[in-house]
């Protein structure tokens, strides 16, 4: 029961497509199928194996499948439509072309496309990508949800976070992610400052994330009271959020939104776009706000803060929060690893899906 995984992607820095790959299609992940991990050593390697590597090994292992959670799959893969199966993480790069850089639109948004519109079979991380894929793929397609389990990667811990006293007029937030478009962090810099001149003078954002493309970066340098912190270890960052007073994220678009779900193991509350996704994630324990409109968000915010003992009502909520999504976690991977081993069966490729080709 051989299952390929092209983990050709991990050589590089760790994002949370990495760690994905690493949590939901390591060898332990998929037991007791026999997954064979595709590595590679650098750029060239990574290239050359997803292209022709990958290929010749389903043509060596006839019965094999091939999982895809990093990189869309390469073209020459749409010779083995029934045993090739991405892992959907959003569908931005048709969705969302115009918050593109170069290299997206000419190394992945093509496959990519090419993909979804003709494989029969696919894994995504939430209902809500489901969702979304379906706008895009053939209307036979079979998706299935494989959410991945939140652990706590940045060593969060609620401590005394309850009782914290609150300082008048101050609201430390925090964000996290590449500086670029799709993350539409200067919407949050826009927040913080209707916050500040709506009763919250002292309000302060942290944005911890490499500088991506786009204006977005000198915008929130220009901003008072951000601070752009740029790439941070894993230490770093869990001192940040530790000292934040709640997490916010503006994106425009987002397949799941971990480090979402991460930062409740510290306890903190959640801003986020009044999007299917982000309810989906938060349930709730979100603050769901409009990113384009500051100063209606600022009022919101400033409302679910408003009660004395707000600290430890959003503690509560975050436990209670991770407790569910990991058991609807924890039922995926059952019913992910039941779909692999009647595929493989099969050859991976069953009359009726043939017969859809």
């Amino acid at each position: 029961m051989r299952v390929y995984v092209d983990q050709t992607h991990l050589w590089r820095h760790v994002t949370g497509i990495e760690r994905v790959t690493m949590q939901l299609f390591s060898k332990d992940a998929l037991a007791p199928l026999d997954a064979v991990p595709v590595r590679a050593r650098g750029m060239a390697d990574m290239l050359s194996t997803q292209a022709l590597g990958l290929p010749a090994r389903l043509v060596r292992s006839p019965s094999a499948l091939l999982l895809c959670p990093g990189f869309p799959p390469s073209p020459l893969l749409q010779a083995f439509p029934g045993r090739v199966i991405p892992y959907i993480h959003d569908v931005f790069l048709l969705s969302r072309r115009q918050d593109l850089n170069w290299r997206a639109k000419a190394y992945m948004a093509w496959p990519f496309g090419l993909a979804v519109r003709r494989l029969p079979r696919f894994l995504v991380n939430s209902a809500d990508t489901a969702t979304k894929l379906r706008a895009y793929c053939r209307d036979d397609a079979e998706i299935t949800v494989y959410r991945p389990a939140v652990r706590n990667n940045f060593g969060l811990s609620v401590g005394a976070r309850a009782e914290r006293p609150s300082v008048p007029g101050a609201l430390r937030l925090v964000a996290i992610g590449t500086v670029e478009p799709r993350k539409n962090l200067a919407a949050a810099g826009r927040i913080v400052g209707a916050l500040r001149a709506q009763g919250f003078p002292q309000a302060t954002l942290d944005i911890v994330g490499r500088r991506g493309w786009g204006e977005d970066w000198d915008q929130l340098a220009a901003m008072p009271g951000v601070t752009l912190h740029g790439y941070q270890p894993d230490d770093r960052v869990t001192a940040i959020l530790d000292s934040a007073d709640a997490l916010i994220s503006t994106s425009h678009e987002e397949g799941l939104g971990l480090p979402l779900l991460e930062a409740q193991y510290g306890g903190l509350p959640i801003i986020a776009p009044a999007q299917a996704v982000f309810r989906e994630v938060l349930d709730r324990s979100g603050i769901f706000v409009d990113p384009a409109n500051p100063q209606s968000a600022a009022q919101t915010i400033a409302g679910a803060f408003a009660d004395a003992d707000w600290r430890a009502t959003f503690v509560a909520r975050a436990a209670a929060n991770l407790a569910r999504w990991n058991t609807l976690a924890a039922a995926d991977r059952g019913r992910v690893i039941d779909m692999l081993i009647g595929l493989l069966g099969t050859g991976g490729e069953p009359d009726r899906v043939l017969a859809r080709n």
